[in-house]
């Protein structure tokens, strides 16, 4: 008599939730682990630094023991001199060994819809047109808009969340976020 065992692979139960304080040690070599040394010399890392996520837009994906599996924020950003606000995503990153558990997808999906319960016009972010371009991301509208420093133009993206919300849209896109801390004022010497 032969006996057959099926073996069913699950993904990892996961849940995508608001980053924490006690979530940035995780977070930060998360990134590292996924994006390499090489992640904070980019354009968009020039948009972040100093600033503090769009607020209510910070996501971790955690996993079944609580541990950070996956990330997500959304900053806010000024499109050119013409001031409308839109969000920069980024970056979206998953532990390598978690690839293709469908955790990427989920906190994209997350994100998006929570940007737009909060009101927000649009997101842009820097990334490849056949991954994103599945949550309605492409180039279509970032053709006058511009990242500071270098990037691939056809890798500038963007989503409307609202109809027109790019509308007249041109410029280098600027960090406009909340700092990170307030600058406490320099006092002059007298000499």
């Amino acid at each position: 008599m032969e006996m057959s065992v099926e073996i069913v692979a699950h993904a990892p139960a996961f849940a995508v939730v608001a980053e924490t304080v006690a979530d940035v040690a995780a977070r930060e070599a998360l990134l590292d682990r996924a994006m390499g040394p090489k992640r904070k010399t980019k354009s968009s890392e020039k948009l972040r630094r100093g600033r503090r996520p769009s607020e209510g837009l910070a996501f971790v994906a955690r996993d079944a023991s609580g541990g950070v599996a996956g990330t997500v924020r959304l900053w806010d950003v000024t499109l050119g001199e013409g001031g409308s606000s839109a969000l920069l995503l980024g970056p979206l990153a998953v532990d390598p060994s978690l690839k293709s558990a469908g955790i990427g997808s989920a906190l994209m999906r997350h994100a998006i819809a929570e940007a737009a319960r909060l009101g927000h016009a649009a997101i842009l972010l820097v990334g490849d047109e056949p991954y994103y371009g599945r949550f309605g991301f492409s180039a279509a509208r970032t053709g006058a808009l511009a990242m500071p420093g270098p990037y691939e133009r056809h890798r500038l993206l963007a989503l409307e969340l609202v109809e027109g919300g790019l509308d007249g849209a041109e410029g280098t896109l600027k960090a406009s976020g909340r700092k990170l801390k307030a600058q406490a004022p320099i006092l002059a010497r007298e000499a």
